[in-house]
């Protein structure tokens, strides 16, 4: 079959086809260049020539060390000019929502011009989805060229476990901060600071409706899915008036947008706590004792609730619920359970060390078995492509990327119920999402995709075509390609066709 007149609906079929039939046989350690680059594949936002050649230069070993315990991350200079040039980075969260608060309560009280305030409600609204852009872009950008690969996809793995949607009251100008405050420090620490860390911030005490629950007037939401998503899972052994005890030791967790302090009552002013958008107000608070998890819980303050993350980040239930998701993440959609065990019991003896956590995972056995068999999401197929296309060759507009995630229904901060987005194969291998990843393929493999044309009044553009035909592709990338797909490229009429056809094989869908 000559490939330069391959039909799209065709390749998508073969698409179809090979990915369905993906070989699920044992791999290699990885000792030899193919089994190098499908553990860099998995472990990293997917293998380039640059972290190739890195960690074929110091040792897997020593690399995936460096990837466990990272140092701070120096990104290439042209991405990192991005980054500072943002808002985000440039003004502090409390500034960033002050101002924002301001304009809107502006155009609520001052404006009696319907035309006027309708005007002022887009320029406010645009300006939260402004932000919320620049962060998505932040994250993309440390995606692709960030040499803290591991710290990266833990970062995005812990959004999307601790999930909040943006499209929700102010969230927009509160993501940005949850990623790199919350997350981002702690993506591959002790799991116990990182849940603390989730509970303090302003996007998760609003996403799941915390400030709006008080003594006398109980909102349950956050309690319910702080156990059943975020720690001891569904089937954890809580009950409903667990549900109700924990909601109970947060009240008067809450926010405060304002520079104003609350009116405390007198005996209760020393425990009253504000840190940045993050308060916790007594006049809120049931101080009456609770039964938590079969154990008493002192009313006192704020203190109860470190005492209730005590007790969930150290359950065995929330050791092999986490360990399951990391498994199914890293490993396979259904891990083996010996291996969740393995991880379960680390994760105890660790007191939930993520890093020791993840050590388990990548020595098993079963993680080499697995590699170049885990389906990859929209985010993983669209930063793989990139960073392979690419390597550290700086894009300079990300929003064709936004758009890609957009049109297969993963945008970041996107998902709206706070379970986050599926990790498993059947909820992205539809025939609609193979097409949209072909058309992806196309564009990255023609140079046409848009990655390095800056938008706006004075565009620039510094063309650029991937060269994927290269040593990585020889040495390590070839030999991981099924004869139907090594013969494909083989017979490829233009360089723009083999690309397309590499960037939308099978292969190329897993990880």
């Amino acid at each position: 079959m000559n490939t330069s007149t391959i039909t799209r609906p065709l390749a998508v079929l073969l698409l179809l086809a090979g990915c369905a039939n993906q070989s699920t046989a044992p791999q290699p350690a990885p000792a030899n260049p193919a089994a190098l680059s499908g553990a860099l594949n998995r472990i990293t936002w997917g293998v380039s020539t640059s972290s190739y050649q890195q960690a074929s230069k110091i040792g897997y070993d020593a690399w995936l060390e460096q990837q466990l315990h990272p140092g701070p991350a120096v990104l290439p200079a042209a991405a990192q000019a991005q980054i500072d040039a943002m808002t985000i980075s440039q003004k502090p969260l409390p500034q960033l929502v002050q101002q924002l608060e301001d304009q809107r309560r502006d155009y609520d009280k001052a404006m009696a011009d319907d035309e006027a305030k309708k005007a002022a409600q887009r320029a406010y609204q645009q300006e939260l989805s402004r932000l919320a852009k620049e962060a998505a872009t932040r994250s993309l950008l440390r995606d692709l060229y960030s040499p803290n690969q591991l710290q990266e996809q833990m970062t995005w793995f812990w959004m999307n476990h601790f999930n909040v949607h943006q499209g929700k009251s102010n969230l927009r100008v509160l993501v940005g901060d949850y990623e790199e405050q919350a997350i981002r420090p702690h993506a591959l620490g002790k799991f116990r600071d990182l849940l603390a860390a989730t509970l303090r911030h302003p996007a998760m005490i609003r996403y799941l409706d915390n400030e709006q629950n008080a003594v006398n007037r109980i909102n349950e939401n956050y309690a319910r899915e702080i156990m059943e998503l975020h720690t001891l899972g569904v089937d954890g052994g809580y009950t409903q008036n667990d549900v109700q005890q924990l909601a109970r030791i947060l009240t008067g967790v809450g926010v405060n947008l304002t520079d104003k302090t609350p009116n405390v009552r007198k005996d209760k002013q020393d425990q009253y706590v504000r840190a940045g958008l993050f308060e916790f107000n007594p006049n809120r608070h049931d101080y009456g004792d609770k039964v938590f998890l079969g154990q008493p819980v002192k009313g006192r303050g704020l203190a109860e609730v470190d005492e209730a993350l005590d007790r969930l980040s150290r359950s065995p239930a929330t050791a092999r619920y986490v360990s399951r998701k990391l498994a199914i993440y890293f490993v396979a959609d259904e891990p083996p359970p010996q291996l969740v065990q393995r991880m379960a019991e680390r994760f105890q003896s660790s007191d939930g060390d993520i890093a020791a956590v993840l050590r388990v995972l990548f020595d098993s056995p079963e993680f080499t078995r697995s590699l170049g068999t885990k389906f990859k999401d929209p985010v993983h197929y669209v930063v793989s492509a990139v960073r392979l296309a690419y390597d550290d060759k700086v894009i300079l507009n990300a929003n064709p990327m936004h758009s890609w995630l957009n049109r297969m229904a993963e945008p970041l901060y996107g998902r709206q119920t706070p379970d986050g987005y599926p990790l498993t194969q059947p909820g992205w291998a539809s025939p609609g999402q193979m097409t949209t990843r072909f058309e992806i393929a196309k564009a990255i493999g023609s140079g046409a995709a848009g990655l390095f044309k800056t938008e706006g009044a004075q565009p620039q553009e510094k063309p650029a075509f991937p060269q994927l035909a290269n040593a990585l592709y020889y040495q390590a990338l070839q030999q991981s390609l099924a004869p139907a797909t090594r013969q494909a490229l083989e017979q490829a009429a233009s360089p723009q066709d083999w690309n397309t056809l590499l960037l939308s094989s099978p292969e190329l869908m897993h990880r």
